[in-house]
């Protein structure tokens, strides 16, 4: 960005590992009073920073992707003079196919593309690489969405068990011995294992009581003690 005369507004540059941002203008604060127009002060500020903590989607070379469905938009955008050239789109299978990117406008290369299945896949760029998931994040929650007590019917019944709904509010819960059935019409069985039984409890005091008699008049005589000798010293 140039001011008057042609002068640098803002400069951009990186360090070593770091990047530096300087605007050369001590009025920026006009815009976000509206002067003249104003001008966008709290968003510049806010992409600068961004900038400078390296966020991705503000590098000036980027390789991003949009899935919907199984379809893929791959997008590129550059700051170079030439074309950056085709993406290489590996599969989950380890297929790779390279897909042409035309531009679309200045600066911004973009192409559709079809992914054959779900999974992972591995964009590349030259030195961009990209991961993109095709499908829903946890595919194996959408196999069956609806709840059936039938994986752990057989189960349930081998060990005089079963399955049922909450339906009609909280059954009835009972406690049965072990090898009875744990399953009725209203109710459900539990079987106690005793495993948290606490067998005894002994409460045992510290001191007797008058042990506690003869430290509390040994403290108090011990505090007689030191405040009287504090007062002859002062007299």
């Amino acid at each position: 960005m140039s001011g008057p005369y042609d002068l640098p507004l803002l400069v951009l540059n990186r360090v070593d590992k770091g990047r530096v941002a300087v605007l050369a203008s001590d009025q920026a604060w006009l815009w976000g009073r509206g002067y003249e127009g104003g001008g966008p002060l709290l968003e510049l500020l806010r992409r600068l920073t961004y900038w400078m903590l390296k966020e991705p989607e503000l590098e000036e070379e980027t390789l991003t992707a949009e899935v919907k469905g199984e379809a893929m938009t791959i997008t590129r955008r550059s700051m170079l003079d030439e074309a950056p050239g085709p993406v290489t789109i590996t599969g989950p299978d380890g297929a790779r196919v390279v897909v042409e990117m035309p531009e679309a406008s200045p600066g911004k290369y973009q192409a559709d593309w079809q992914a054959p299945a779900l999974g992972l896949y591995r964009l590349e760029q030259g030195d961009l690489v990209r991961v993109i998931a095709v499908g829903p994040a946890s595919p194996r929650e959408f196999i069956e969405t609806i709840a059936s007590g039938a994986e752990l019917q057989l189960l349930a019944g081998a060990t005089l068990g079963g399955v049922t709904r909450l339906e009609d509010g909280m059954p009835d819960i009972r406690a049965v011995g072990a090898g009875r059935p744990a399953l009725g019409r209203g109710w459900i069985g539990v079987t106690p294992r005793e495993a948290y039984l606490t067998t005894d409890v002994n409460v045992v005091a510290v001191l007797p009581a008058w042990a506690w008699l003869l430290l509390a008049a040994g403290l108090a005589v011990a505090a007689w003690l030191i405040e009287g000798r504090k007062g002859a010293k002062a007299a």
